[in-house]
C-alpha cells in the first residue's frame, strides 16, 4: 500500500514538474528565484531528451511500482507510459523535442529583455 501510494504521489510530482517547465515563466516574470529555477528545469529537460536520458522521476515511479508488484513496472519514460497515449498518440521523440523547443521560444518571449534586465526583480 506504501508503495502504491509514493508512486501516485511521485506521478503527481512529475505533472506539476511538467506543468511547471510549461507556465513557469509566467510567474518567473516576476520572481527572480522562479526565473532562475524555470530556466534551469528547462535546459535539464532539454538535456534529458537531447541524451535520450529518463527523468529520475519516471526511475522513482517505476521503483515503487515494481517494489509493490513485478507487474506493474515498465520500461521507457513518464511521458511515453502515460501521456503520449492521451496526448501524443504515438509521437516520435523529435515531436516532444519540438515541443519543448515550442516552450523554450515562448518563454523567452516573456522574459524577453526589452521588458526589463534579467536578472532584475
Amino acid at each position: 500500500m506504501f508503495y502504491r501510494i509514493a508512486a501516485d504521489i511521485t506521478v503527481a510530482v512529475h505533472l506539476l514538474w511538467i506543468g511547471f517547465i510549461i507556465f513557469g515563466a509566467l510567474p518567473g516574470r516576476r520572481w527572480l528565484t522562479v526565473r532562475l529555477f524555470h530556466l534551469g528545469s528547462i535546459i535539464f529537460s532539454l538535456m534529458l531528451q537531447a541524451f535520450s536520458w529518463i527523468c529520475p522521476l519516471t526511475h522513482l515511479e517505476v521503483w515503487l511500482r515494481q517494489k509493490q508488484a513485478i507487474a506493474l513496472g515498465y520500461t521507457g519514460g513518464f511521458i511515453a507510459h502515460y501521456l503520449e497515449k492521451i496526448i501524443y498518440l504515438d509521437a516520435e521523440p523529435i515531436y516532444i523535442f519540438i515541443g519543448t523547443c515550442t516552450v523554450i521560444v515562448f518563454s523567452i518571449l516573456i522574459y524577453a529583455p526589452w521588458k526589463r534586465p534579467f536578472f532584475q526583480r
